[in-house]
C-alpha cells in the first residue's frame, strides 16, 4: 500500500467516524425518528453489512464445530463475545440518546475525549507510569473538559454530556477488549450481530415512544452501513500500516472533522469556549498518547 493510498483511506475512515455524529444529530434534530429506533436500525444494518462482507472475505467467520460427536450434533460458533457486544451496544445506545440535546461537534469532542481518557486510565491502572509531559497533557485535557462545561450560553446539556461520556467509556472498554479478542474484522462482525440482537430489548423498553419516518430510517441505515460498516472495514484494512501511536493520534482528527461538518451541513455555531476547550482536550491527549510506549 502506497503512502498516498494509506493516508487517503485513513482520511475516509475518519470522515466516516465523524459522519456517525453528524448523521445521528441530523436524524434526531430534524426528523421524527426516536433514539431507540435509530440505535436499532444502525446496529442491525451495520451487522448485516459486516456479516455479508466478512463471510465473503473470511469464510471461517461462523464456524461449525462438533460439540457432541456421539450425538451427531453441531453448533455454530460466532466470533466475538457477549461482553464485547454489550460494550458496543451501550456505546451505540448512549450515543443516540446523548444526541437528542448535544450538537454534533460537542458530542464528538466529549466522545473521543472520553475514549482516550478511558484507555489512558486503564494503562495507568495496569502499571504504566506517566512522565511529566504526560501529566501536563492529562491536566490540560481535564481543564479543557472543565471549560466545556463552564456556565455559558453554549454549555452542553448535562444529561446529554454524561450519556456521551458513558458512550466514550463503553467504546474505550470495547477497544481495550478488542486488543486481545483476535481478528478485529471477525470480532467486530460478531459483536455487531450480538449487539443488534440486544437492541431488540431496547425497542421493547421504548415501545411507547417509538416513532419512525422515512428520512430518519434512511439516515440510520447510512450510519449503520456506510459510516459504521464501511468505515470500520476501511479502518481495519489500513490499521496494520500505521504505528500504534499514529493510529491513536489520528483519531483525534474526528472531532475537528465533525465540527467542520456540523457547521457546514447542520448549520451549527462555533463558539470561542468550544474552540479553547477543543484545543486543550485534543492537545492534552496528544501529549499523553504520543509518550506512552505501545
Amino acid at each position: 500500500m502506497s503512502i498516498l493510498q494509506k493516508w487517503s483511506l485513513t482520511f475516509i475512515a475518519m470522515c466516516a467516524f465523524a459522519g456517525n455524529s453528524v448523521l445521528c444529530r441530523w436524524a434526531l434534530a430534524d426528523t421524527q425518528i426516536d433514539p431507540a429506533s435509530f440505535t436499532t436500525i444502525r446496529l442491525v444494518s451495520g451487522a448485516m453489512f459486516l456479516g455479508v462482507l466478512t463471510l465473503m472475505l473470511k469464510p471461517n467467520f461462523i464456524q461449525v464445530s462438533d460439540a457432541a460427536p456421539a450425538l451427531s450434533k453441531r453448533s455454530l460458533t460466532l466470533s466475538g463475545s457477549w461482553l464485547g457486544a454489550l460494550a458496543l451496544f451501550m456505546y451505540a445506545a448512549c450515543f443516540s440518546f446523548a444526541y437528542i440535546s448535544l450538537s454534533a461537534a460537542t458530542g464528538a469532542l466529549i466522545l473521543f475525549g472520553s475514549v482516550q481518557f478511558t484507555m489512558i486510565i486503564y494503562s495507568v491502572l495496569n502499571g504504566q507510569r506517566l512522565t511529566a509531559w504526560q501529566m501536563l497533557g492529562f491536566v490540560m485535557a481535564l481543564v479543557g473538559l472543565g471549560i466545556l462545561f463552564l456556565p455559558s450560553a453554549t454549555t452542553p446539556d448535562i444529561l446529554g454530556g454524561l450519556l456521551m461520556m458513558g458512550a466514550g467509556i463503553a467504546w474505550g472498554a470495547y477497544s481495550i477488549m478488542g486488543k486481545t479478542a483476535g481478528d478485529p474484522t471477525l470480532v467486530t462482525s460478531g459483536n455487531f450481530i450480538r449487539a443488534g440482537l440486544m437492541s431488540a430489548l431496547l425497542l421493547l423498553l421504548s415501545v411507547s415512544s417509538l416513532v419512525w419516518d422515512l428520512t430518519g430510517v434512511v439516515l440510520a441505515i447510512v450510519s449503520g452501513v456506510i459510516a459504521s460498516g464501511v468505515g470500520y472495514a476501511i479502518w481495519y484494512a489500513v490499521l496494520p500500516h500505521h504505528a500504534t501511536t499514529t493510529s491513536a493520534s489520528v483519531q483525534l482528527s474526528v472531532p475537528v472533522i465533525t465540527t467542520v461538518l456540523g457547521v457546514s451541513v447542520l448549520g451549527e455555531e462555533l463558539s470561542i469556549p468550544m474552540v479553547i476547550a477543543s484545543g486543550a482536550i485534543l492537545g492534552g491527549i496528544y501529549l499523553v498518547i504520543n509518550r506512552i510506549p505501545r
